[in-house]
């Protein structure tokens, strides 16, 4: 029988690129999931793909502290699995007040409420990321080093983190963070990102653009990696040694902006498009890469895609959804 049969989830960020993906798996392993949703985006693949039916809809923000409670009180959360969060660097430089507002205030709401429901919530898993650690000389990072993030993103989820920690040693909540590398996949919309700005570019016949120099190293991991690190932190959350602790998720081998770009040209065979570098990026961390050796040791968890597996995925359901976009402006356009 799955761990996750009749389990009680309620899952923030749920129409973005991860919470997509992991509750398509929550699903199919049977457990009764509850999703919080601030923006109703048809183009969402929770959406698109019909899975929200399969799911309890609850209407609101983050910051609402009083909407969350009553769902956690409402549906028997036993899970919490906390995704939510503004996660785009430059939208963070443009309007910090947001991103602290969905970032910091989001979650110590959250995490308030599930102080409050303690009796009943089992298990909190709180996603972070490599950003919270911030500039290093030394790499890859450790879970024991520091969290010194400087700029607006970068220090939203560090307090995250020491926020999700301090509950955890003053309230003794089950508390696990996850700190993932750059997560890729099918159903990312944010076309800014490296990845699916690349693809898209590509698809449509044109160069895509570089906002850094190019040279950025950072890990990049597939969502389906990323959705069973979070899961076996979720199956294990009750355990010594897994609660309040922090886990890293990389493949463990970083790659630069102008690798992906040249990987994704290769398996989509378009060298005649090349990359136009701008240079315009602000406040980027040049270098990050995480070890995953405490998250393979404690949690048994490995990247089981490689990053041409991922990128292979990840281009055929860009070709897929334009293709379906496509189609429906063409049906449009006859009407």
């Amino acid at each position: 029988m799955s761990f996750w049969k009749d389990k009680h989830v309620f899952v923030t960020g749920a129409t973005g690129l991860v919470g997509s993906w992991l509750i398509k798996r929550l699903l199919k392993e049977e457990a009764y999931v509850v999703v919080l949703v601030r923006d109703w985006d048809p183009q969402s693949e929770l959406i698109r793909s019909q899975e929200i039916k399969k799911t309890s809809v609850v209407h609101g923000r983050l910051e609402d502290g009083v909407s969350i409670k009553r769902a956690l009180v409402q549906h028997e959360i036993d899970t919490v699995i906390h995704l939510g969060a503004q996660t785009i660097v430059g939208a963070a430089l443009k309007d910090p007040l947001e991103t602290f507002e969905s970032n910091i205030r989001g979650s110590y709401l959250l995490l308030e409420a599930c102080r409050e429901c303690q009796e009943r919530v089992q298990r909190i898993v709180v996603a972070s990321s490599d950003k919270a650690y911030g500039t290093s000389s030394i790499l890859p990072y450790t879970e024991n080093m520091p969290l010194r993030g400087l700029h607006p993103y970068d220090v939203s989820k560090s307090c995250t983190d020491l926020l999700s920690l301090s509950y955890f040693h003053t309230f003794r909540l089950p508390i696990v963070v996850g700190r993932c590398g750059n997560i890729f996949g099918g159903g990312d919309l944010n076309w800014s990102r490296i990845v699916p700005g690349t693809i898209q570019s590509f698809l449509h016949g044109e160069a895509p653009l570089i906002r850094s120099d190019g040279t950025l190293t950072r890990d990049y991991l597939f969502v389906e990696d990323a959705v069973d690190a979070y899961l076996k932190m979720a199956e294990k959350a009750e355990e010594k040694g897994v609660k309040g602790e922090a886990f890293n998720f990389g493949p463990n081998r970083p790659y630069s902006v102008l690798e992906i770009v040249a990987m994704i040209q290769k398996l989509m065979n378009v060298f005649h498009l090349q990359p136009k570098i701008l240079g315009t990026a602000r406040a980027e961390i040049a270098h990050q890469f995480l070890s995953s050796e405490k998250a393979k040791k404690l949690l048994g968890w490995e990247s089981a895609f490689s990053i041409e597996d991922g990128l292979n995925q990840t281009i055929e359901w860009y070709k897929k959804f334009f293709s379906h976009r496509a189609m429906q402006e063409k049906i449009f356009s006859c009407c």
